[in-house]
């Protein structure tokens, strides 16, 4: 039975024979697969972990799941989007299907360069979606640039050293107003599309006009051509340990992780996933992760024009109590900003949580000061606790290795490697660097053979830079402790090492609910210390006050122990806050402890010197 979007989930889930919420659903092989695992061990004290279930077969092409709903379910919502004028647009999936063999029609006939790129420079929307499904409908590439490069900046540098080495066939962008500069600018001769003011761009074409050709038997033949190898999609890294390189993502890893999550997500084969996203399709979480489990499952997507932002997330809220999603996903600053709005307003709550599956976070570690607060509003709301759950995973991996698809207890666990992965661990210093090989893994950067090779070790294994461990040792069923960045962490002087993503994490939660984030310092000095974003409730206190309760907080996180490694000696108040444009920021919403360390060397100096505006434990 489909999902029905009118209906309580718990009635659906009634209907279909699973266990309503409210009940024991976990233990429900039906909902969700049992934490399972195989630990197999080597002399040099590295082990490798795998799922003992096989993968499934898999889609061949992102586009086979649209064929498979618009002849399946042809008249059933499939995606959405307000407009400015705040009307609701809306596609069923036989509209989706239509309008994309239109588009893949008129790709054809502009006979575009081959092998290069379809390239996109601005934010999620329709157009974007339909443009992106019609040139990997027939086999063509397609790159989602951060709209951050052209919107944000008058320095269109980035965007064009972006853009020449992508080297596009086409490039679209929403509005001509904004995208026009940069592109005009670039040196390219590439098709360029827009959806508003094609006419004032020198040879542009209207994105409408890519709409008005009918689809011929050309359409079928190139779906038909493509394997599971040819190459859907390119992805920029975010740069936060390092340049940004060029992700290719084949078919065949797209469709195989989006299986992998089906097989530990049972539910989605049989409750069609209805989810309202802000993501960036940009990123692997946005575009790989939710856009495709829509696709994979046939479900409904309203496109979020909000996002984790003053005067933004408004707009998120608004959209989340108007479509009552059955799984949120977010990144924890998201989450620390849609909390207060929630928890000021009872009726707004019930309706966020109305529908809802889940709430699934990641891009970053979750405080556990802010997951006692969700599930506070949970149980005041609903009368129980939502499940919390998250993954790991990287835009070279497409984006899942692990899945945490039992209930967790707390934060910290990002799950167990799902079917047809091996996650290995080796040690490295004090930490147990993780590894990752299975069909989901990229093929290379495109291009860049020596960083391809770079990336892979001798047997294969992806490196991807991340250090984790067992929650317990004697029963590997119940997880992976995601540990840091190996490449993020640093030795105090006095030879320590300090875990800078664990630490991070602990002090956000000790500062709750003072605290948006945090940046840990200590490099080449023989103590932590920290610069505090302030958060919405900080700055609604009284200086003094603020600050006595952040010594107060760095005092009791002194007394629990654990040495200098990881108790911070000092703390600053920022008064400017993070700035996308500077890259302090990303646009998944986390902030790149790096980028705000470099830019930001006045405050650490300040910092380290003890100043009259530098916080001590009380």
């Amino acid at each position: 039975m489909n999902g029905d979007p009118g209906r309580p989930v718990g009635q659906q889930n009634a209907d279909m024979g699973l266990a309503p919420l409210g009940s024991d659903r976990f233990d429900d092989p039906r909902f969700l697969a049992p934490p399972r695992t195989v630990r197999i061990g080597f002399d040099d004290g590295s082990f490798v972990l795998r799922s003992p279930e096989p993968l499934k077969p898999y889609a061949r092409c992102i586009g086979e799941w649209l064929e498979k709903w618009a002849a399946e379910t042809p008249d059933a919502p499939a995606f959405a989007e307000r407009r400015p004028d705040g009307e609701v647009r809306r596609l069923s999936w036989r509209q989706t299907r239509e309008q994309v063999g239109r588009i893949a029609q008129s790709l054809l006939g502009l006979k575009l360069a081959p092998q290069a790129p379809v390239v996109v420079v601005s934010d999620n929307s329709l157009d974007h979606l339909l443009l992106m499904l019609a040139a990997m409908h027939i086999g063509r590439a397609v790159c989602t640039v951060s709209s951050a490069y052209c919107r944000m900046t008058r320095d269109y540098t980035k965007i064009h050293g972006i853009l020449n080495t992508l080297g596009p066939a086409l490039v679209y962008g929403s509005d001509a107003t904004v995208y026009g500069p940069p592109l005009a600018s670039s040196g390219l001769h590439a098709v360029t599309v827009f959806s508003q003011g094609a006419e004032s761009f020198p040879g542009a074409l209207s994105f409408d006009s890519l709409t008005r050709t009918a689809e011929g038997p050309a359409v079928k033949a190139a779906f038909e051509a493509i394997t599971p190898d040819t190459h859907a999609k390119y992805l920029l890294t975010s740069g936060s340990t390092g340049h940004p390189k060029v992700v290719i993502n084949t078919h065949r890893m797209l469709c195989a992780n989006q299986q992998m999550m089906a097989q530990v997500w049972r539910f989605v084969d049989h409750e069609k996933p209805v989810i309202c996203d802000w993501l960036p399709w940009s990123h692997t979480f946005g575009s790989n992760n939710n856009l495709n489990l829509v696709l994979r499952n046939g479900g409904q997507m309203f496109i979020d024009e909000g996002r984790p932002m003053p005067g933004l997330m408004e707009k998120s809220l608004r959209n989340l109590c108007e479509v009552q999603p059955t799984i949120y996903f977010n990144v924890p600053r998201g989450l620390d900003m849609l909390l207060p709005l929630l928890e000021a307003d009872e009726s707004l709550a019930q309706k966020f949580f109305a529908r809802l599956r889940c709430v699934f976070y990641a891009g970053a570690a979750l405080p556990q000061a802010t997951w006692e607060r969700l599930q506070r509003l949970a149980v005041r709301t609903r009368g129980q606790e939502v499940w919390l759950t998250t993954s790991w995973g990287s835009t070279e991996t497409s984006p899942g290795i692990t899945s945490a698809h039992w209930k967790l207890e707390k934060a910290g666990c990002i799950g167990l490697p799902m079917p047809g992965q091996e996650l290995k661990f080796i040690p490295n210093g004090e930490k147990l660097e993780m590894r990752v090989r299975g069909v989901n893994v990229f093929p290379g950067y495109r291009d860049a053979p020596q960083l391809t090779a770079q990336a892979f070790d001798a047997e294969g294994y992806y490196i991807i830079g991340d250090a984790g461990l067992l929650q317990d040792e004697s029963r590997p069923e119940r997880g992976v402790v995601f540990n840091g960045r190996v490449a993020e962490d640093f030795k105090l002087t006095t030879g320590t090492w300090v875990s800078v993503g664990t630490l991070r994490v602990r002090v956000v939660s000790a500062l709750s609910p003072l605290a948006q984030d945090v940046v840990v310092t200590g490099h080449d000095q023989d103590q932590i210390g920290v610069l505090v974003f302030p958060s919405a409730a900080a700055a609604a206190l009284p200086v003094e006050e603020c600050r006595a309760r952040i010594a107060a907080a760095l005092k009791a996180l002194k007394a629990e122990g654990g040495g200098s490694s990881q108790t911070p000696a000092r703390a600053l108040l920022l008064t400017e806050p993070p700035l996308a444009e500077a890259g302090e920021i990303t646009d998944k919403g986390y902030i790149n402890q790096g980028a705000v360390l470099r830019r930001r060397t006045a405050d650490v100096q300040a910092l380290v010197a003890g100043g009259p505006a530098v916080i001590f434990p009380a």
